[in-house]
């Protein structure tokens, strides 16, 4: 289950994991929201609607793809927020551990706030075009 989340200037791919949330996420794409940045984390707001699962957390690795249950949102965190302890990636509440972004985390730092963004799913054939970062 591959996704891509693009803004006019950049272009990421990520997987997600086999799971409730994820399958609703995949459900509700293509859709287009705006950038929200808060710390090292960019998050948008997305058409679902879930709640928290077994394996929710708030101190994440640099490039998981979460959902945040009480934003209705993706959030993409790539370092440090204003929460964190030392370097951790720590969200605000506990959210649902989507999947991971393909590369860098750090490339996450090239959504800034207000962007638009699209998230849509990858299938085998748009793979070809949009091959992983």
């Amino acid at each position: 289950m591959r996704i891509q989340i693009a803004t006019r200037n950049i272009a990421i791919t990520g997987e997600l994991f086999d799971m409730p949330t994820a399958r609703k996420v995949l459900e509700a794409l293509p859709c287009v929201s705006e950038v929200s940045v808060w710390g090292e984390e960019a998050y948008f707001s997305i058409p679902v609607r879930a709640t928290l699962e077994g394996s929710a957390t708030d101190v994440v690795e640099p490039g998981t793809i979460c959902f945040w249950v009480q934003g209705n949102s993706l959030a993409l965190p790539y370092g440090p927020t204003p929460v964190s302890v030392g370097n951790e990636c720590r969200l605000v509440t506990a959210v649902n551990v989507l999947g991971r972004i393909d590369g860098d985390p750090r490339q996450l730092a090239l959504l800034a706030q207000g962007d638009e963004v699209t998230v849509s799913r990858l299938d085998e054939d748009t793979l070809s075009i949009s091959p992983r970062t």
